[in-house]
C-alpha cells in the first residue's frame, strides 16, 4: 500500500491535540509518496520528535540525510556482529562461525531452521530488494550489467581492484559494451544503497591516501554469497570482510595500509618493497594494525603475515587474527597474535 501524503499528514496531525512531547513512528516510510515532504512538515511541529525506518536503498541512500543536515540523526544499522549473532544461536562456536561467513548476520537467517530456507531468503533479498530498489531508483536500463558488476565485485572482495579492472573484466568475460565511466557510477550506486563500502589505501610512513586501486567489502557476507550463488565461499575472504565490518560497528575509520620499505639482500644490496596491512583502523588518537590470517601453518607463513606489522617502526598496537586455536599472546617482536573467535566476541 502506498501512501498519499495529504492523507498521512492530516491523519498524523489530527491525533496531535494539544502541546504535550508525542512521538510518531513511521516504519517502511519510503512506501509513502513524497516522503520528503511529509518529514519536512513534521519537522517543524514543536512538541513533535519523528522516528523514521526504512529497508531500501531510496530511504538509505545518502541523498536522504543531505536532505535533513543539521534536523536530525542518522543511525546506521548493522547486520548482527558475531557476538550478537552467536548471543542467540544454539551450536558451537564451530559450527556458528561456518554459518556465519556462509549465511551473514541479518537477523532473520538466524531463526530460518534450514539451508534451504536461507539460501532462498537471502537471494529473494538480494534480487527483489536490493538489485529492484537501485534499478528502480537510478532508473537503470542495463540491469543484466548491474548483477554482473555486482558478482565481479563480490569475487574479488579483499582484493585490489578500480573500476578500470572490472571493466577490462566486462570486455573479457562479459563481452558488454558498457563504459570505465558507467562501472564508476553502478559502484557508486552499490555504495549509495549501502551494499558494499570501499576501503581506501592508506601510506603509513608517508601518511598520505593513495587514490586507486581500492578494495570493496560487503556489509552482509550472506548477501555477498548470495550474489554468487553461494558457489565462492572462501573463507580467508569472508574473514577478512566479517573483521572489517566488526572494525567498522565498533566505530572505527579502516583504511587498507601500504608500507614502503627498504630491505637488504643476502648480496648486501639494498631493495625497496611494498608490503601491505589488512586493515589500518583509527578511533580518534587509537590506532590499531591488523592482519588477518586463516591459519599460520609454517615459519614462512608466519614470516609473511609479521612482515609488514615489523616494517612499521610506530607504538601502536599491532595484531595477527588467526581462525585456528591459537593462545592470544604478545611474541618476542611485540606483535599480539589472537584467535579470531576470541576477539570477535571479546
Amino acid at each position: 500500500m502506498v501512501w498519499k501524503t495529504e492523507y498521512a499528514l492530516r491523519t498524523i496531525k489530527e491525533q496531535i491535540r494539544d502541546d504535550e512531547d508525542y512521538y510518531i513512528l513511521l516504519d517502511e516510510v519510503q512506501l509513502m509518496r513524497d516522503f520528503v515532504d511529509v518529514l519536512n512538515s513534521l519537522l517543524h511541529l514543536p512538541n513533535v520528535d519523528v522516528y523514521v525506518t526504512g529497508s531500501n536503498s531510496r530511504f538509505l541512500s545518502k541523498d536522504v540525510i543531505t536532505e535533513f543536515r543539521g534536523r536530525g540523526d542518522a543511525v546506521h544499522i548493522y547486520p548482527l556482529t558475531f557476538r550478537e549473532f552467536m548471543s542467540v544461536y544454539t551450536g558451537d562456536v564451530y559450527r556458528g562461525w561456518a554459518d556465519y561467513f556462509t549465511y551473514g548476520g541479518l537477523p532473520r537467517t538466524v531463526t530460518l531452521p534450514t539451508e534451504a530456507q536461507k539460501v532462498s531468503y537471502l537471494t529473494n533479498l538480494f534480487h527483489e530488494t536490493y538489485i529492484r530498489d537501485i534499478i528502480e531508483r537510478n532508473r537503470l536500463e542495463r540491469t543484466q550489467e548491474l548483477e554482473e558488476l555486482v558478482r565481479v565485485t563480490a569475487s574479488t572482495v579483499g582484493a585490489l581492484t578500480n573500476p578500470n579492472k572490472i571493466y577490462a573484466t566486462f570486455q573479457s568475460t562479459v563481452h558488454s559494451k558498457i563504459s570505465a565511466n558507467t562501472v564508476r557510477q553502478y559502484l557508486d550506486y552499490l555504495e549509495d544503497a549501502f551494499m558494499v563500502q570501499k576501503a581506501q589505501r592508506y601510506d603509513v610512513k608517508g601518511r598520505k591516501y593513495i587514490g586507486s586501486p581500492v578494495k570493496y567489502y560487503f556489509e552482509d557476507v550472506g548477501l555477498r554469497n548470495a550474489c554468487l550463488g553461494f558457489r565462492q565461499t572462501e573463507e580467508t575472504h569472508l574473514m577478512e570482510n566479517i573483521i572489517y565490518n566488526e572494525l567498522r560497528y565498533r566505530g572505527y575509520s579502516v583504511d587498507v595500509g601500504v608500507v614502503r620499505d627498504r630491505k637488504k639482500d643476502d648480496s648486501g644490496k639494498w631493495t625497496s618493497r611494498t608490503l601491505e596491512v589488512d586493515f589500518v583502523a583509527n578511533l580518534g588518537s587509537e590506532r590499531t594494525y591488523i592482519q588477518s590470517a586463516v591459519s599460520l601453518p609454517d615459519e614462512e607463513k608466519i614470516r609473511q603475515e609479521k612482515a609488514s606489522l615489523l616494517s612499521l617502526r610506530d607504538s601502536f598496537q599491532k595484531i595477527i587474527l588467526v581462525r585456528d586455536m591459537v593462545p592470544n599472546m604478545q611474541d618476542q617482536d611485540g606483535l599480539r597474535v589472537m584467535n579470531v573467535f576470541d576477539y570477535l566476541l571479546g
